[in-house]
């Protein structure tokens, strides 16, 4: 894909959507640090369900160390993989107050080195809520990026490092929202929305899959 064609699906995108964010439901980077620790294999709508309860109760470390890890089980208990998630969060909360003052690190060095917190996350959490120009690349834009010919790649990281190096330096910060939504609502993995989409025409997705995808 060249460089004009990638150029005019970002613009396309950021018209349809000039500031797009997380579909999750947050007020601090502590907040939102939690709630994509608990969206791993689960979707927002659940994770958004159960901080709902959760948060007016405890959302800071101190907090939550202090609701205990049982007590966390009962609030996030519908989501996959909670009771590992409750005991990472607890640890993480342990960790945020004894190396960073219950403050949420703003280098990914640092976050990654937090109990269930894996680059993914590192790059949620830098890119919205410190505003820095990563790319987290989840099954989503895996697929899309592969998909379209934007920046295929075998791995995640490699779909990553492509999507830095192509997309241009304007759209960067906003690049990872406009992806995820993109592939989340019109270009999913079964049945792509292909009728809907408005980069359709700018698409490298072979036509002989595009109808048998539709079909």
């Amino acid at each position: 894909m060249n460089k004009e064609k990638r150029r005019e699906i970002f613009l396309r995108l950021r018209a349809q959507n000039p500031h797009p964010t997380t579909e999750l439901e947050y007020h601090s980077p502590f907040e939102l640090l939690v709630a994509v620790m608990l969206s791993a294999q689960a979707t927002d709508i659940s994770v958004n369900h159960a901080t709902r309860k959760l948060f007016p109760v405890a959302n800071t470390p101190q907090a939550l160390v202090d609701l205990g890890e049982e007590k966390l089980r009962a609030y996030i208990q519908r989501i996959g993989l909670y009771k590992t998630k409750a005991k990472h969060v607890i640890q993480m909360c342990a960790l945020l107050l004894q190396d960073h003052q219950g403050q949420v690190p703003q280098t990914r060095e640092a976050l990654e080195a937090l109990p269930g917190v894996g680059r993914k996350t590192a790059n949620v959490i830098l890119n919205t809520a410190f505003g820095q120009p990563t790319l987290a690349v989840d099954t989503h834009i895996f697929r899309l990026a592969n998909r379209i010919n934007l920046a295929p790649g075998k791995t995640v990281l490699e779909v990553e490092n492509k999507l830095l190096k192509v997309i241009p330096d304007e759209f960067k910060h906003d690049a990872h929202h406009w992806l995820i939504l993109h592939g989340r609502y019109i270009c999913q993995a079964r049945k792509p929305k292909c009728g809907e989409c408005l980069i359709a025409d700018l698409c490298e997705y072979k036509f002989k899959e595009r109808v048998a995808r539709s079909g």
